[in-house]
């Protein structure tokens, strides 16, 4: 049977309805039903694509899970009349033997070449039965069933008075259970991932390029990212676009679809801006100025989510002012759609705070602020206006559409919109798409300075990232004065003072505007999901099992003896006469003492509360149980006891191998098939070498670029390495000026096994020098003496070296074409930007850092550094003292729960240059006299972000650098919980460098088998630990000192200074 109906979920709708309907007198809600003694749901034909979805098809599907075209359902409160063909019939079945709340009497009709049954006649007889029956009598169906129907109604002497009855239809779907609202918060997912990691990505790049495109092409554009085309050239979603969003990893694609075609609106839009969602998007092109509207709703298992935004190039102060009171009277309205609000009180709420903060656009203000949606895209019985007097429940879903219309600018009529999906709860709705919404997002202003060159300029929200030095882009410290004139009433250092001092000036207000920025959002991010991993992902307890009862035990159990299974990772141990096993995940360490004859064997357990700090992490399912700390065994046989211990502490480190391998390998992906390229040779770039590098003998090999990715082809012909282009994240060509070899490489957005070891990059590359073009012992040589010959060596080696760079860089260039034609996103060679470049030790030794337009890599030599700008939260600069030669930097990713990425040793000299450099990208930038132990820093923020951002966020590193904040006060004694010991952070200055080399997290740094082979893993028994600890306390007592005081020989710490802590 291919249709499974949810028959426990049909019962318990079927029972919320007939007991909402029993209780009607009572419920204002469902008021409709009190009088009526039967309700009537028809459906016929399937409902054209352009269509609306229907209430009652809508009410259908909600009961039973899929749409059943032309049948006819009639309630009765005992008993449940269902007409429909024998196929469907087959399907209903299931529900009528489930134990429906009432009896289910279906009736099926003949076949089209039967004979016709008394199915109808028996249906319409039920239903004359009644004197009132309520129906949704604003729906209209067509079909052969349909026409049936109306014809043996209108021949029947008896018809019942038919009442309306769509208000209690609609209450009964309006509040979502969880499976509803799970379908809701997806499509709400979806429909913000494609708004904010495409729709308005596209539409910048049209507005900074002047694209010629027409807003209906675009919204096609827009739409294909879920899918396009039938058959075999049927192309499905743009995973490159869904992945970068939390939580859609297990999306049923097939049930996923638009709502409606996305709707682009710009001043050129004929008809003119229209808020509403049946506006379409026109065949005319695109304007690229003033106000853009663009509207996305999506569906998801037949829930829907809608959004609106308002894009603005160069608005004015007036477009501006007007588009922060949407955003304020959205977080004014929020609370008040709360559970028991009554619509028309939150319609006026919002007219009054208009009239309160600008009352002339109160007539320009929409004359519905939204409606309910669910399987309805519009449910119009739950429309938010202001005549409406039904209250809002927690779980109820609405559309929220906020707008002014018919606003003018420029003589220009437009209209400004925000629309989001909001969750109705106790104390407040909370939105469920988010994103693209504040100022720094959907304000486009355009490039000042190309307008007073005289020339045209495309919008941006940003500073241009393009090339130093080609267009005057540079670096500022690269490019310190302003011309090469010297000014007339000043000479050239005391001009170059100015400039450095209003540079610095102007990072320190830039810097102020990044803070408040990344404070703002973080709250706002946040807000909604409240407190955070507390870092235990991938943390929790582990249940194993050593064997399924006493029948799995080895024989080797009954001599009660000691014995390692390797086979169950078990260690059976004799304990009064039985044989108890132990999985060795339960073991810490074993340890083996001789004493006189006597060989002693001492196993230790894991239990919480050994050691204090960072190994209490370590996940127990119970850590109030009582637990066996340790157990010793004594024997003669002291090389018995030497194998056992032996064994144990092998099959630990084989174990803890295993694990780690296994955590290693865990975000490796298997790729699919490479479609090769047919009807034609691959294009091919000849005599190349990849690394990581294949097993065997070094040789060159080829790459060629296919259909979906590209393949490379060792010379040997059994190895080759192919790489999708849907998993390829940046794609970068470095040229080989003032580097031995000429470079394209892939940065992967998820690591792929290369031989036997995964790789996040893959490298191809051909040496810049070459001894096969050595001129030696030819005869020209002996004609010529001096600097003749290295002259021309020098011009030849040039010439190679630019006849490599274009022959790379051409190839770099069909890749992204490839590569977007492939996927449908424009993917592009990134070059480094040598011109900036600084050095520094991101691991063990030191490198030349360089930034390109979306990243900072290092691509020389392995191991490479790949790092994308957009994903970086802060950099914390420390060190940065005067006198040191040398300061470090700190990498915060928005993604808390990765482990900061440190920068150590970077030459001083270079300051001025790193920080204009991440100033330019809008990175929010701190600096600090010290280094900070990050370990616990990130574990404190990942246990209550909200609370961290709520507590000043970001502030303790000392805010912008240059602002008023970062000055250090001496005598302050507030100082952030987060400030570093200063003078045990000097002593440690070099161990804490060598600890940072090795990119690990302190958390990471003790597994569970660090204990081996350790000097401390040998504890001594507890008679011993007390007579240490008596021993102890009274060198105490005779040295005057207490329990609190410091021991003498440890470094005095410094009055101001504060150790990291948890909050």
């Amino acid at each position: 049977m291919q249709v499974q109906l949810n028959a426990q979920l049909f019962n318990k709708r079927l029972n919320q309805v007939l007991s909402a309907w029993n209780s009607a007198k009572n419920d204002e809600d469902y008021s409709a039903l009190a009088d009526v003694d039967a309700v009537f749901l028809p459906s016929g034909d399937i409902a054209g694509e352009d269509e609306p979805i229907r209430k009652g098809t809508a009410f259908q599907t909600w009961l039973l899970g899929y749409e059943f075209p032309s049948t006819f359902i009639l309630f009765q409160k005992d008993r449940l009349y269902i007409l429909c063909s024998p196929t469907k019939a087959k399907f209903l079945s299931q529900i009528k033997s489930s134990g429906s709340p009432v009896p289910i009497e279906i009736l099926v009709q003949a076949k089209a070449k039967d004979p016709p049954t008394d199915a109808l006649p028996k249906f319409l007889a039920a239903y004359a039965s009644h004197s009132r029956v309520g129906a949704l009598t604003k729906e209209t169906h067509t079909g052969k069933l349909i026409d049936e129907w109306n014809k043996a109604l209108s021949e029947s002497s008896e018809k019942p008075s038919v009442v309306d009855v769509t208000p209690a239809v609609a209450a009964s779907m309006g509040v979502k259970d969880e499976e509803e609202l799970k379908a809701v918060r997806t499509a709400a997912n979806l429909t913000s991932t494609l708004l904010a990691h495409h729709a308005a990505l596209k539409l910048e790049t049209i507005l900074d390029r002047e694209a010629k495109i027409s807003h209906e092409a675009f919204a096609t554009q827009i739409e294909a990212r879920l899918g396009y085309g039938e058959g075999d050239s049927a192309k499905g979603p743009d995973m490159k676009v869904w992945n970068k969003a939390k939580g859609l990893n297990n999306v049923d694609w097939g049930s996923t679809e638009f709502c409606y075609t996305p709707i682009i609106q710009s001043q050129n839009t004929k008809s003119g801006y229209d808020i509403s969602p049946a506006a379409e998007s026109s065949p005319d092109d695109m304007a690229h100025k003033g106000v853009f509207l663009v509207a996305l709703g999506m569906r998801y298992k037949g829930y829907c989510a809608n959004l609106g935004r308002s894009f603005i190039v160069d608005p004015s102060k007036e477009q501006e002012a007007i588009y922060n009171l949407l955003l304020s009277l959205q977080a004014e309205i929020l609370p008040i759609m709360k559970d028991g609000a009554v619509i028309r009180d939150v319609y006026n709420h919002a007219l009054a705070y208009i009239k309160e903060q600008k009352p002339e656009l109160e007539k320009h203000f929409v004359k519905n602020i939204g409606h309910g949606m669910g399987m309805e895209f519009r449910d119009s019985t739950y429309l938010l206006s202001p005549k409406n007097g039904r209250k809002l429940k927690t779980g109820m879903v609405f559309n929220l559409v906020l707008g002014f219309q018919d606003l003018v600018e420029d003589s220009k009529k437009y209209a400004l919109q925000l629309i989001d999906t909001v969750l109705v709860n106790n104390d407040k709705a909370v939105c469920l798409t988010t994103g693209v919404k504040s100022i720094k997002d959907t304000m486009f202003f355009l490039n000042q300075e190309a307008e007073v060159n005289g020339k045209e300029s495309a919008p941006s929200k940003k500073p241009p990232k393009t090339k130093p030095g080609v267009n005057g882009n540079a670096s500022p410290a690269k490019n310190k004065m302003a011309g090469s004139k010297v000014l007339r009433n000043k000479t050239r250092s005391a001009a170059h003072a100015e400039l450095v001092q209003s540079s610095a000036a102007k990072i320190a207000e830039h810097q102020r505007e990044l803070h408040t920025r990344l404070q703002s959002e973080g709250l706002a991010k946040y807000s909604e999901s409240g407190g955070g991993t507390a870092g235990k992902e991938g943390k929790g307890w582990k249940r194993f099992q050593s064997y399924k009862g006493e029948a799995g035990l080895p024989r080797e159990a009954e001599s009660l003896r000691i014995y390692v299974d390797r086979k169950s990772q078990t260690i059976i141990l004799p304990i009064h006469g039985f044989a108890v096993p132990f999985h060795i995940n339960t073991i810490k360490n074993v340890s083996k003492n001789d004493e006189g004859e006597f060989t002693y064997l001492r196993v230790n357990f894991q239990t919480p509360g050994q050691l204090a700090g960072k190994k209490e992490d370590t996940p127990f399912e119970d850590p109030d149980a009582t637990f066996i700390r340790s157990i010793t065994y004594r024997s003669p046989d002291g090389h018995r006891f030497d194998t056992i211990s032996k064994q144990i502490t092998d099959l630990k480190k084989e174990v803890n191998k295993r694990e780690q391998q296994k955590k290693e390998m865990a975000d490796v992906i298997e790729q699919d098939t490479l479609i090769e390229v047919k009807g034609r040779r691959p294009l091919k770039l000849p005599e190349v070498f990849v690394r990581p590098a294949l097993d065997g003998k070094r040789l060159p090999g080829e790459v060629e670029i296919h259909q979906n990715g590209l393949r490379y082809q060792s010379p040997l012909g059994s190895q080759r390495i192919d790489i999708l282009f849907s998993n390829v994240k940046h794609l970068f060509f470095q040229p080989c000026d003032h580097e031995l070899l000429v470079i394209i490489h892939v940065h992967l957005k998820a690591p792929i096994i290369i031989g036997k070891k995964k790789a996040h990059d893959v490298q191809f590359f051909r040496e810049a020098s070459d001894v096969q073009f050595d001129e030696t012992g030819n005869r020209k040589r002996k004609y010529r003496y001096g600097d003749e010959d290295e002259l021309e060596l020098e011009q030849q080696e040039r010439k190679r070296r630019q006849i490599l760079n274009k022959e790379f860089k051409a190839f770099a260039e069909k890749i992204g074409e490839a590569a977007t034609a492939s996927t449908g996103d424009t993917l592009e060679p990134d070059i480094p930007f040598r011109e900036l470049s600084f050095e520094g030790v991101p691991f063990r030794t030191n490198v030349r850092l360089q930034p390109t337009t979306e990243c900072l890599v290092h691509l020389s030599d392995p191991p490479f550094l790949v790092v994308t700008l957009a994903d970086i939260e802060i950099a914390s600069l420390e060190r940065v003292q005067f006198g040191l030669k040398q300061f470090d930097m700190v990498l915060i990713f928005k993604d808390f729960t990765k482990t900061p990425l440190h920068i150590n040793s970077i030459p001083s000299s270079q300051l001025d240059d790193v920080k204009n450099w991440l100033d330019s990208v809008d990175i929010p930038l701190a600096e600090g006299p010290v280094n900070l132990n990050w370990g616990p820093i990130m574990k404190t923020i990942n246990e209550d972000p909200y609370g961290f951002f709520q507590g000043g966020g970001w502030t303790f590193l000392g805010g912008s650098p240059g602002g008023d904040e970062s000055d250090v006060d001496d005598d302050s004694d507030t100082e952030s919980e987060f400030a570093a010991d200063e003078v045990s952070s000097e002593i440690s200055e070099s161990s804490e460098e060598s600890a940072y080399f090795d990119g690990s997290d302190a958390s990471d740094d003790e597994g569970s088998g660090s204990d081996f082979g350790s000097d401390d893993s040998e504890g001594d028994d507890w008679d011993e630990l007390e007579k240490k600890a008596a021993k102890a306390d009274k060198k105490r007592v005779e040295n005057g000192k207490g329990h609190e005081s410091d021991d003498s020989d440890r470094p005095k710490k410094s009055a101001k200074s504060a150790k990291p802590k948890k909050r």
